[in-house]
C-alpha cells in the first residue's frame, strides 16, 4: 500500500534527487533536446539562482521525491516539477496550492508556449496568460499569473 504525498521543505541533501527529477521530466517533455548536456548548467543554476532565493517545497511519497516547486519572495514560480510516475495524480496540484499559500498575493510563471499539457494545468489552477516572450533558447514562452480572488461584496 502506498502512502499519501507528504510536503516538506527542501534540504541540501535533496540536491541530487532534484537534479535527477528535473532531467527525467524535461527529457520526456522535449525528447529532441539533449538535456544530459545541460545538467552541469542546471546544477549551477540550481545552486546559485534558485536555492539561495527560493522557498523550495518537496513532494515525497514512500520516502522518494515525487516532485518539487520553487517560489521566490516576489511570487515567481521558477520550477514545478513532478515525476512522470506521478503525472495525473494530485501531486502537482498539492505543490501549486503550497506555492499559492507561500505567495498569497499572487504567483507568476513562464511556460513554454508549446507545452499544452502544462498550460492546461495552470489554467485549471486559475492562471491566465498575461504576456509572451522568447526564452534564451529561442522558444516562445507564455507569461502567466494567478491572483487571489477578491472577497465578494
Amino acid at each position: 500500500m502506498t502512502t499519501a504525498i507528504i510536503l516538506r521543505l527542501y534540504r541540501a541533501d535533496d540536491e541530487d534527487a532534484s537534479i535527477a527529477l528535473w532531467l527525467e521530466t524535461w527529457k520526456l517533455a522535449y525528447p529532441s533536446i539533449d538535456f544530459d548536456k545541460r545538467v552541469d548548467w542546471w546544477r549551477e543554476r540550481w545552486r546559485t539562482e534558485l536555492v539561495p532565493v527560493a522557498r523550495i517545497v518537496v513532494a515525497e511519497r514512500d520516502g522518494a521525491m515525487a516532485g518539487f516547486v520553487t517560489i521566490d519572495g516576489t511570487g515567481y514560480l521558477d520550477q514545478l516539477v513532478v515525476g512522470p510516475t506521478h503525472w495525473g495524480s494530485n501531486t502537482a496540484r498539492l505543490l501549486m496550492d503550497e506555492a499559492k499559500r507561500l505567495s498569497p498575493g499572487g504567483v507568476t510563471l513562464k511556460v513554454n508556449a508549446d507545452n499544452a499539457r502544462a498550460i492546461r494545468f495552470y489554467e485549471r489552477n486559475g492562471f491566465v496568460k498575461t504576456d509572451e516572450e522568447m526564452n534564451s533558447s529561442g522558444r516562445a514562452v507564455d507569461v502567466m499569473a494567478w491572483t487571489p480572488q477578491s472577497p465578494k461584496s
